[in-house]
């Protein structure tokens, strides 16, 4: 004989049905497993309340710094970068991936996918693949191609490849303000992105006036609206192990 009360079971029932009328998406969101294309476009966060602070061309000399900057706010970003750098700046390398942070692909050379054949691409991509295993012993799933340039010869062979594709949504042209009485316009991109919806933030770490003054400002302004500071793949809700291969 069953000690459960009969009206249990219709209990359970009514409070199940309550939580999918009142809440449909609660339901759907638990049992639908997230998925993340390879060799698309991504543009924005997609979980609520993060920012994805992205710096590209590194590392540099400024890096180091960057970094400090960075730990001060308790914040992790993401860093894409090209392969010419890294023989120079393995120590910097190794600090950036050891604290947390995410590294991906920004090609061997910097170049202009567009322009380039397919197995062109692909080698651009093996190459710097090769140079980060050597020091770090993984291969990076994400990518960012340079100057934003990219088309569907590109986003075919990133598929291919298995690559996560980030553009940007805040683009602080920081390249063209590096320079103290400039770097305010580069600050003025920023707000006017994050207030526009823009959620991926494209700067660089290879620019003094970006580590020295934009960063900080940035930090201030994500801190100030309440938002976190997270590497590109957690603001698209990618688990950690999903970031390398």
């Amino acid at each position: 004989m069953s000690l459960i009360p009969k009206t249990k079971p219709l209990l359970l029932f009514g409070l199940i049905l309550t939580i999918i009328i009142s809440c449909p998406v609660c339901l759907s969101s638990a049992i639908t497993p997230r998925y993340l294309p390879y060799g698309a476009v991504i543009t924005h966060c997609t979980v609520p309340g993060t920012v994805a602070l992205t710096f590209d061309d590194g590392p540099g000399i400024y890096t180091d710094q960057l970094l400090d900057l960075l730990s001060e706010y308790g914040a992790r970003s993401t860093f894409f970068v090209n392969g010419y750098e890294l023989s120079d700046h393995r120590d910097v390398l190794t600090r950036t991936m050891n604290e947390g942070h995410q590294i991906g692909s920004h090609t061997y050379d910097h170049a202009r996918l567009p322009t380039l054949r397919y197995g062109e691409v692909v080698e651009q991509m093996g190459r710097l693949e090769a140079a980060v295993q050597k020091i770090l012993g993984v291969v990076p799933t994400y990518m960012r191609p340079p100057y934003l340039a990219i088309n569907g010869e590109v986003l075919a062979a990133m598929g291919d490849l298995g690559y996560h594709v980030i553009s940007a949504s805040v683009d602080t042209k920081d390249f063209a303000h590096d320079h103290p009485d400039l770097i305010s316009r580069s600050f003025t991109r920023f707000l006017e992105g994050l207030n526009a919806g823009g959620s991926v933030v494209l700067a660089h770490d290879t620019h003094e006036q970006t580590v020295v003054a934009l960063t900080r400002a940035m930090l201030d302004e994500i801190v100030a609206r309440g938002l976190n500071p997270v590497p590109v793949a957690d603001c698209l809700g990618d688990a950690e192990e999903s970031w390398y291969r």
